[in-house]
């Protein structure tokens, strides 16, 4: 009887089948922007970028790479089915800093949207694919 619980709740966690290729369609285009374009500059040239930065605030070295590697963690981590849940949810805390630093530390509120719209659609990514967060839940307790 707890078989036939488990599988029923898990089945009314999972998306259809549209939404489901909508969802992994937007996590590997995702997931690639942020190992490629985002987070990996990042690790390969942060000094280039810190030197090319003309915002008011800058921002150190040690925290540039480590940014770098939340980004590339999170975009491989949306691609992995177990992982997605919990990338998707890094990314969101991630992308929604980085709209509060724009706004407010580099004083340039016009670039702010864009890591809020992300960090939107990586909620709803979280909340799609909740399951594998419990799945990756139970794997950890093991």
């Amino acid at each position: 009887m707890t078989a036939i619980a488990a599988t029923q709740t898990t089945a009314a966690v999972q998306p259809g089948k549209v939404r489901n290729r909508v969802l992994w369609t937007l996590q590997i285009v995702l997931g690639l922007f942020f190992v490629i374009a985002s987070g990996g500059p990042k690790l390969v040239m942060p000094q280039t970028l810190i030197e090319n930065n003309h915002t008011a605030a800058s921002i150190s070295l040690g925290l540039l790479v480590f940014i770098g590697l939340a980004e590339v963690a999170g975009g491989v981590g949306l691609m992995v089915p177990r992982l997605t849940a919990a990338a998707a949810s890094g990314l969101a805390i991630v992308t929604f800093l980085a709209a509060g630093y724009n706004a407010f530390l580099a004083q340039t509120p016009e670039l702010a949207p864009f890591p809020l719209v992300l960090s939107a659609i990586f909620v709803w990514i979280a909340y799609e694919r909740r399951a594998s967060l419990t799945a990756l839940g139970a794997l950890i307790k093991r």
